[in-house]
């Protein structure tokens, strides 16, 4: 699941119901911004790439005013897997075949830069979110574990050094299931407590002075020199915008919406399992996503539960029954859990772009923005936010990489793309199902 919160009018006062909410750590309610207040940059939202790029810009000196509709983390960036995946949702050889060696360089070098930027915050400020390592990638038939085989090499060739590729015996000892062929281990990978984390940077971000407004709906942006972002009751006059609401970013800004899609994941937390029992189905604690098109995901948390997710809804609408939709998923992969009670299940929004690479750009001069993860948002967020600050002081090669990348709108436009979207990934997931 991707990030970033929603700025946008919406009836919801506080965090979804989620294991992440029920067990986050202590936050103060931000007051609704009220009048005008002027700053060097207004930041849109207050997901990962949000705060991200608002902390990223203070330390450089910047003051900033961030505008959340309701809680920091509300989307997707407190509610995601919460899985630290490396790279992108096209791999480097897809770029570089696209767009050329260039592009797949300068994309490259920065596959695995989010996981480190993610990692230098918890440890220079102190972020307490249950930070551990590896991820596993599974494979559900031989066409996947091929698929993974290329994949490491792939990586390799870039640089990445932690991956190991796991058949038989070797699968057993890290994941207790019959679904799989085999896996490829990312050891530099990890996962964590989301919500926590967006909230330890939220809290770093006022430590040096930005300000963060919640409950504050973004109404409208007017360009300028200065821009002038309204709410409901103030407005920010700013040198500079950033736009940063993802999948949760609705009719502010239409011209950076029509290239992309809101998707639904959804996600359930068990019941504490108890060590023992949590720790055979995970002995080392990895967390572990399939190789399906419409892939599972799960991890163990702290308290060990078993927290699993998947599914994608195209248009972003949450399904009646979550627990439903997920719970034949966990069993398929853990049989033994038929007698494990649900304690909580949520949904979040992500957002897909056409060649499932994220959107950067700038309109009008003065108003960033980056969007559209494509479910990889957890790492590449936390890159983006770096790359709008090092714009913004002069540095703008990295971040026109990403820029400079064309984003086609779905088939269908608006009212098609649903399930035209849909079609397409029946027929992925079949062929998932048929191994071809």
């Amino acid at each position: 699941m991707d990030e970033d919160s929603d700025m946008t009018a919406t009836a919801a006062t506080e965090h979804a119901a989620s294991w992440y909410a029920a067990t986050a750590n202590p936050a103060p309610e931000r007051p609704a911004l009220a009048g005008e207040v002027a700053c060097d940059v207004c930041v849109v939202g207050a997901g990962f790439t949000a705060i991200s790029a608002a902390l990223h810009l203070a330390e450089h000196g910047f003051s900033v005013v961030v505008l959340e509709a309701v809680r920091v983390g509300f989307g997707a960036s407190g509610r995601n897997g919460g899985q630290i995946v490396n790279s992108y949702s096209r791999d480097m050889d897809v770029i570089e075949a696209k767009y050329g060696a260039d592009t797949a360089r300068a994309l490259g070098d920065m596959a695995f830069e989010g996981n480190r930027i993610i990692r230098e915050r918890i440890a220079t400020y102190g972020i307490d979110c249950d930070l551990r390592d590896g991820n596993l990638f599974a494979a559900c038939n031989h066409k996947q574990l091929a698929g993974l085989r290329e994949h490491k090499a792939l990586w390799e060739r870039y640089g990445y050094r932690e991956l190991e590729l796991l058949e038989g015996a070797a699968l057993k000892r890290e994941v207790d299931t019959e679904r799989y062929t085999g896996a490829l281990v990312d050891h530099g990978g990890g996962h964590l407590h989301p919500l926590n984390l967006v909230l330890g940077q939220a809290a770093a971000l006022e430590a040096l002075g930005g300000r963060i407004f919640e409950h504050s709906p973004v109404t409208g942006v007017a360009h300028g020199e200065p821009a002038v972002v309204r709410t409901a009751r103030g407005c920010v006059r700013a040198e500079r915008v950033v736009m940063a609401g993802n999948a949760y970013l609705k009719g502010v800004l239409p011209e950076i919406e029509g290239r992309s899609m809101p998707c639904g994941t959804q996600i359930i937390a068990t019941e504490p399992l108890g060590e023992a029992r949590a720790r055979a189905l995970i002995p080392n604690g990895l967390a572990v996503e399939d190789c399906n098109y419409l892939l599972d995901y799960y991890r163990l948390t702290r308290d060990n539960r078993l927290l699993y997710g998947g599914g994608v809804n195209y248009g972003g609408d949450d399904p009646r029954d979550i627990e439903g939709v997920i719970r034949p998923k966990m069993l398929t992969t853990f049989p033994s859990l038929a007698d494990v009670t649900v304690d909580y299940a949520w949904s979040g929004t992500f957002l897909m772009t056409l060649n499932r690479l994220p959107q950067f750009g700038v309109l009008n001069g003065n108003v960033y923005y980056a969007q559209g993860y494509s479910g990889h948002g957890v790492t590449c967020s936390h890159l983006a936010g770096k790359l709008i600050a090092e714009v913004m002081v002069g540095r703008r090669e990295r971040f026109d990489a990403f820029a400079g990348i064309p984003h086609l709108p779905f088939p269908g436009g608006r009212w098609l793309r649903v399930p035209f979207s849909a079609l397409g990934a029946w027929y992925y997931q079949t062929r998932d199902k048929l191994g071809i």
